[in-house]
């Protein structure tokens, strides 16, 4: 359940990335969705509140979902020791970030530092962020768990994305200005003082934190050009199959003016909507979690790719 890791953010995220509602709605309490689109539907719904909690208990059946409360709540108690190191770089940073005067002192340091590492680093950067989106596509061409339509998928998402790293200002002083200010706003909100706090929190709370972190980084990519929203607002959802308990939906979205589009498959269960994908991996994690009880839940659920993480929701 390693807070910094948000793996238990990252893989609703990269779902609520390629997903989007455009029909009726389920009530967001029930588990799954009665209909393929409609679990869609209520999964963007809650991203979109950022009730990660609620995401969870709407992505999985009853069982599952208890499974998953309980296999975190029990890695709480088996963290492994927190050095004086750690203890004392944790407190440093999170009082560097709640103090009072944080915004200011945070800018007056960094911003004699813009103009030198945009001097410095304006050629070398682009070269820097081409050679990750190689290495980036180099693992998705790698990954034996991906098809040959998901591996087209994800790289035509680094094609959308490399370019917009390698043009963003990311020295621009007052864009650095307002990331300061969502940073500290977060770290405040937050609330973190200790890393013996952060390992004790139960499930509940935990998701409030990664409802908070999620707001943040929103935030983040927004000033840099990059709008969650409006890319959970492009989508379009089209069935495509449904027959014998299983549903294909093709998703079209735009990820930063470029349109883009998905495939995501779903299974029923009990009458309910779920991920086909999102089941497998969660069922999976549980086992290890029994069979291997010092392994994170969190770690053990890895993200998913946005073309299997979409059938989820």
């Amino acid at each position: 359940m390693r807070f910094p890791s948000l793996r238990l953010v990252l893989l609703p995220l990269c779902a609520s990335l390629v997903l989007a509602a455009c029909h009726g709605k389920d009530d967001l309490s029930q588990p799954g969705g009665s209909t393929p689109v409609a679990a869609v539907q209520g999964s963007i719904d809650l991203i979109k509140a950022g009730d990660f909690n609620g995401l969870w208990k709407h992505a999985l059946p009853a069982a599952d979902y208890v499974n998953l409360r309980t296999d975190w709540n029990r890695q709480a108690k088996d963290q492994p020791p927190i050095t004086t190191r750690d203890r004392e770089r944790f407190k440093a940073t999170m009082a560097t970030l709640t103090a009072p005067d944080a915004e200011t002192t945070l800018y007056t340091q960094l911003q004699p530092k813009l103009a030198q590492m945009q001097q410095q680093y304006k050629d070398q950067l682009p070269v820097l962020i081409s050679i990750a989106e190689a290495f980036a596509k180099s693992a998705i061409q790698q990954n034996k768990q991906l098809s040959a339509p998901q591996k087209g998928q994800l790289g035509d998402v680094v094609d959308v994305l490399a370019p917009w790293a390698k043009q963003t200002p990311w020295f621009d002083q007052a864009k650095a200005k307002q990331a300061i200010a969502v940073t500290v706003t977060t770290a405040r909100k937050l609330d973190l003082k200790s890393p013996e706090q952060l390992h004790a929190l139960d499930f509940d709370s935990a998701m409030k934190k990664y409802s908070t972190a999620y707001d943040g980084i929103r935030q983040l990519l927004a000033i840099y050009g990059l709008s969650v929203d409006d890319t959970l607002d492009s989508v379009k959802l089209i069935p495509l199959e449904n027959k014998h308990g299983r549903a294909v939906v093709k998703i079209d979205y735009t990820l930063l003016g470029k349109p883009l589009t998905t495939e995501s498959t779903l299974v029923q269960q009990n009458g309910r909507w779920y991920s086909e994908a999102m089941l497998k991996q969660v069922r999976e994690a549980h086992q290890k979690t029994l069979h291997h009880p010092s392994v994170p839940v969190a770690n053990a659920i890895a993200p998913a790719p946005a073309s299997t993480t979409a059938a989820k929701d």
